[in-house]
Formats: structure tokens, C-alpha cells, sequence
């Protein structure tokens, strides 16, 4: 199972569960997340959703072996709802979205924090965003999303350099509300959980949509101008390189 459900007083947890492969989303695991996320929606027993990572990361992003895959190979099979399909349901996701970052939060395993409502960070976990080192665009609403959290010139410092983020430069960006100590990271998120779960679901529903409704326009356009940018990038030369250096050095370690 590439995901783990808990629920626990009107507190639905959901856990990437990869963590031999650090929590890679590959196909599978956006469909889970995805499918998580619609349920979780439409769920009069849920309040609030709570994301986090198994073991020492929180997600490294894409699987960039199966993405390699996707690339050569011309029948390659996507995923019921894939990528496109879980930045959908967490624009429209109506209820209050958590994340705990555990661990290193690589490409998604950040820009999946420009749609939480409250983010929770270890100390010693770090993030980064490494569309240029892989020679693409920018994905999941970010080029929008994460000027307007942290501000253009952290933004284009986050997007743009490939470099990792510490934790507290992602609470001094405004990325993160809290960090915590590693045994402290989930007790914590999950008080605040509690707390907002401790509401009547209608009127976080109804905090939530007055907050989202006028930016709903410009995350989808943002989505699709990345989104064109990004099959224009992939597959191309220095896409290709990064690929094939990573895999090289990945199938290197491994024998």
C-alpha cells in the first residue's frame, strides 16, 4: 500500500508510504492521494486532512525512474487521475489541509506546500525545488502560488536555483508555520488538527472557500501554462542529460 489512512477524532492522516523510495510519487501514489483526497471531501466525518511521510523523507518528489520510463517508452500507461489529476482535488480539496514535512520535501514534496493551509516542519528536514538541475518548468500551480505565500524574490530564489531550503528559511519565507523537533512534529500538527477539527466542518468549509475562491482562476492558468512549458522541456536535451545522469548514478549505487 503506497498510502496509509488514520483517522482519529474528525482527523484524517494520510501517510506516503514509499519510503524505500522516499516517498517518490510515482502513477500509483497519485492516484491514491487523489482518491484520498475526493473521499476525504465528501466525508461528514472528516474535517481535516493531515499529510506526512513514512520514514526519513517526505516526498522526493517525482519518480524520476518511472518518468524516464514514461518518456521511451510509447506505451507506457498512466494512472487513473496522475499529477494533473491530485493538484485538481488539492485546489478544490474544501476542507482545511495539513502538512507535516518529516523529511526532505524534493519538487511535489514542496510545491504541494503552496496549497496547505498550515504546514508543519522537523527542523531538520529541508526542501527543494530542482526544475532547473532537471532542465523543466515549474509544476503545481508554483510559478502563481508560491510568489504570492513568500513573496517574488524568495519565490524565484525557491524555483529557480535548485538549491535546498532549510527549515527555518522556509518559516522566515512564510512557507512554514511551525517547525518543530522531529519527535515533536507530529504531536503538534496534529494538536492544531484537533483543534480545527473541533469546529463545525460548515464553517471551516465556508473560511476555506472565501479563501480560495478568488485565486481558483489563476491556479488552474497557472497549471496550464506549466503545464505547456513542461512538455515542451521534457524529453528535451537537457532534460534527457539529467535523467540519464540520474539513473546512472542511482543504477551505480545500486550494483
Amino acid at each position: 500500500m503506497n498510502l496509509q489512512i488514520d483517522d482519529s477524532n474528525r482527523v484524517r492522516t494520510l501517510t506516503l508510504n514509499r519510503p524505500d523510495a522516499l516517498n517518490a510519487f510515482n502513477e500509483a501514489l497519485y492516484d491514491e492521494v487523489t482518491d484520498a483526497l475526493l473521499a476525504a471531501g465528501g466525508d461528514p466525518e472528516v474535517s481535516v486532512v493531515l499529510l506526512t511521510g513514512a520514514g526519513r523523507a517526505f516526498s522526493s518528489g517525482n519518480d524520476l525512474v518511472e518518468m524516464q520510463t514514461r518518456i521511451a517508452n510509447p506505451d507506457f500507461t498512466p494512472g487513473e487521475h496522475g499529477f494533473y489529476g491530485m493538484i485538481e482535488a488539492l485546489a478544490d480539496f474544501p476542507k482545511p489541509f495539513l502538512c507535516a514535512v518529516n523529511g526532505v520535501g524534493v519538487g511535489i514534496g514542496a510545491t504541494i506546500l503552496g496549497f496547505a493551509d498550515l504546514v508543519f516542519m522537523a527542523d531538520t528536514a529541508r526542501l527543494k525545488c530542482p526544475f532547473t538541475s532537471l532542465g523543466v518548468a515549474p509544476e503545481a500551480a508554483s510559478s502563481y502560488l508560491m510568489p504570492r505565500l513568500i513573496g517574488r524574490q524568495n519565490a524565484a530564489w525557491l524555483l529557480m536555483s535548485s538549491e535546498w531550503i532549510s527549515a527555518a528559511e522556509a518559516k522566515e519565507m512564510g512557507l512554514v508555520f511551525k517547525v518543530c523537533t522531529p519527535g515533536d512534529l507530529l504531536t503538534e500538527a496534529r494538536r492544531h488538527a484537533e483543534i480545527l477539527a473541533a469546529k463545525p466542518v460548515t464553517s471551516l468549509q465556508a473560511v476555506k472557500e472565501t479563501m480560495v475562491a478568488p485565486v481558483r482562476e489563476a491556479v488552474a492558468a497557472a497549471t496550464r501554462r506549466e503545464s505547456e512549458l513542461f512538455v515542451e522541456l521534457v524529453g528535451a536535451a537537457a532534460n534527457a542529460e539529467a535523467l540519464a545522469a540520474f539513473t546512472g548514478r542511482k543504477g551505480a549505487a545500486g550494483s
